[in-house]
């Protein structure tokens, strides 16, 4: 296990080193920089320009920029926000707390019914349930998340008015069941497409399982179907599902950056398309290194749980 996890860890920091080169030059490589948004000031002049340029370091060459942001960033200074002036990782602060939210919730939501349609679409093979199962899958991996979001609000706020449009909850008033509500339809929405990943999943590994020898051999003792779906065919079957579920986590983050926006959830995802509107890059690149660093330790977490689960694995 030590030789693993140093092996890992030398792993993520040249991956980490890789993506922090390549979102610095990208973002570099953007017409006009973080000084664009000054260009249609009448009262901006070139001389304003050169010596904004000069404050915030923009003039020095982009490999320095990067070795100087890197240095800073191994200290713990993750730099500072362009727009409002606060340290990056107060203004990633602000909002890590709404995204986990949203991003736990529709896991849950996603894990619990995906295994169940998983499990039932494999022991009901070829039934009507399995086809819709199975037609209702394709369609949720077809469709993209926005249009659910639109529908959604579209039929469940303003035709029903069952649900808030949008937002995180209500000014004024803020209690735990007003945020449940504003959290029912985004978290929702999310959870349609890793549904249908999940119930796939879990529909093939269910299957896998079901054919197994031991399998066969608790029926041939006599044991109950029930017993044998919840004592050994389950339990195998969720063995991969805890590595798919630290590789969702990319995808997770992809789609709450989608789904937040369309809500108004003031999460990372929403504050990453606005720091971009705004050329705030030491924004941008710390949710981009956050984001890195919170996928790698979900797929490390989960490489670990699967190992300590199941003893014929060994990290090595």
């Amino acid at each position: 296990m030590p030789a693993f996890l140093l092996k890992r860890f030398m792993q993520s920091i040249v991956l980490l080193v890789i993506v922090s080169i390549i979102g610095f030059v990208v973002l570099n490589l953007i017409p006009g920089g973080p000084l664009a948004q000054y260009a249609l000031d009448p009262g901006m002049t070139e001389a304003d320009k050169a010596r904004l340029a000069e404050q915030l370091g923009l003039n020095r060459p982009i490999l320095v920029q990067y070795f100087d942001w890197a240095w800073r960033l191994l200290q713990g200074d993750w730099g500072t926000s362009f727009r409002d002036g606060n340290s990056v990782l107060s203004v990633i602060g602000r909002h890590v707390l709404a995204t986990f939210l949203l991003m736990g919730s529709s896991t849950a939501i996603a894990i619990g019914i995906g295994t169940w349609i998983g499990i039932r679409g494999a022991t009901h093979r070829y039934s009507i349930f399995d086809y819709a199962a199975t037609v209702g899958a394709m369609v949720a991996l077809s469709i993209p998340t926005f249009w659910f979001g639109l529908i959604g609000i579209y039929v469940f706020a303003l035709r029903l008015g069952w649900l808030p449009a949008g937002n995180m909850y209500t000014i004024g008033d803020g209690s735990v069941l007003d945020y449940l509500h504003h959290l029912i339809m985004p978290s929702v929405v999310l959870a349609l497409v890793h549904i249908a990943i999940w119930s796939r999943y879990m529909r093939t590994a269910t299957l896998d399982a079901i054919s197994q020898e031991f399998v066969k051999t608790a029926r041939a003792k006599g044991v109950t179907e029930r017993r044998v779906l919840m004592k050994h065919v389950v339990g195998c079957a969720l063995l991969p599902m805890i590595t798919l579920a630290g590789v969702q986590l990319p995808s997770l983050l992809t789609g709450a950056l989608v789904t937040e926006t369309v809500f108004t959830w003031p999460g990372m995802g929403r504050l990453f398309l606005d720091s971009l509107g705004y050329s705030d890059y030491p924004v941008v690149m710390g949710l981009l290194m956050f984001s890195a660093i919170l996928t790698i330790v979900g797929n490390l977490i989960a490489d670990i749980a699967v190992a300590l689960i199941d003893p014929r694995i060994r990290l090595a």
